[in-house]
């Protein structure tokens, strides 16, 4: 038995309640169990509220990695396409390069184009690198590729010095025709000179042509000299260097003065009759090293 004594306010007497033990425990329970049903509540609702927060880490982390990943694949197969457009010119480049050493009639031994240049020289301890992610195999592509290029480079740096020197050389070498009309009406040595009939030595070749014609430098050079000269008449002398010298007599006039830069087929003079000469003619004339050389060589090496 359970006796339970309420003092209530405004009551004369307090009130008893006299309980058996069966009732006090439902008595008890229906005090107890609000509580724990709201303390349940608020668990499982803390609980929720924390797996829902642990779901939304983890499903943002994998989009976050699955972003990284696909990122990486597409600047991995850019960098791909690139590695195979650098090959791509390496080839084309390899066949540049042997074209113009078949052009240029270069020995294939010496501008092997398949084969890096020779070069040596001793052996360099290699610079320690901090270790970073590598790609198996595309890292050596890379690599090789960028060796192939180095190779090429130097070949063409070679090859287009080469060229430059032997072009350079065509243009200072006397070589092909001073005038487009014309024919050779003396050559170079012992001949009888027209005016006395005596046996003497011809220095030169004339040609012979019509009077006015325009004569062109047979190569690139410096005008020495522009003006009249004993036997000559209106001369022009050109030195284009490595020993070579070039006359241009019996010139009508001359269009160009000393000090002159001339290039390989400028028009100097026109074609006249002045000095000792029996009518309109070119006395062409070649000096090498101070002394003159057959002219005709350099006539038929026209190009």
């Amino acid at each position: 038995m359970l006796n339970i004594i309420l003092l209530v306010k405004n009551m004369r007497r307090p009130v008893k309640i006299h309980l058996t033990r069966t009732r006090a425990l439902v008595v008890a329970a229906a005090l107890v169990m609000p509580v724990v049903l709201a303390a349940s509540a608020g668990f499982y609702w803390g609980a929720q509220q924390g797996r829902s927060q642990v779901l939304a880490a983890v499903s943002a982390g994998d989009n976050s990695g699955n972003q990284i990943t696909r990122e990486m694949r597409e600047h991995l197969s850019a960098l791909v396409a690139r590695l195979g457009s650098l090959q791509a010119h390496v080839i084309r480049l390899d066949a540049v390069g042997r074209r113009l050493v078949d052009m240029a009639g270069l020995d294939n031994g010496e501008f092997n184009f398949e084969n890096p240049p020779a070069q040596g020289g001793p052996e360099v301890l290699p610079v320690l690198e901090p270790s970073a992610f590598k790609l198996p195999g595309l890292l050596e592509s890379v690599n090789a590729l960028d060796q192939q290029l180095e190779d090429r480079s130097q070949q063409f740096s070679v090859l287009e010095s080469l060229l430059m020197n032997r072009n350079l050389m065509d243009s200072v070498l006397p070589a092909g025709q001073p005038v487009e009309d014309g024919w050779v009406s003396s050559y170079f040595g012992f001949r009888s000179d027209p005016f006395t009939g005596r046996r003497a030595h011809h220095a030169g070749v004339d040609i012979a042509g019509k009077q006015g014609t325009p004569i062109e430098a047979m190569a690139s050079g410096m005008v020495i000299f522009s003006g009249a000269r004993a036997g000559y008449g209106n001369l022009v002398e050109i030195n284009h260097g490595n020993g070579y010298i070039t006359r241009y007599g019996h010139t009508q006039v001359n269009l160009v003065k000393e000090g002159d830069k001339v290039n390989k087929g400028q028009v100097l003079a026109l074609m006249g009759s002045t000095g000792r000469s029996t009518g309109p003619h070119l006395h062409f004339e070649v000096l090498r090293n101070g002394k003159v050389v057959n002219p005709i060589k350099y006539l038929s090496d026209a190009r």
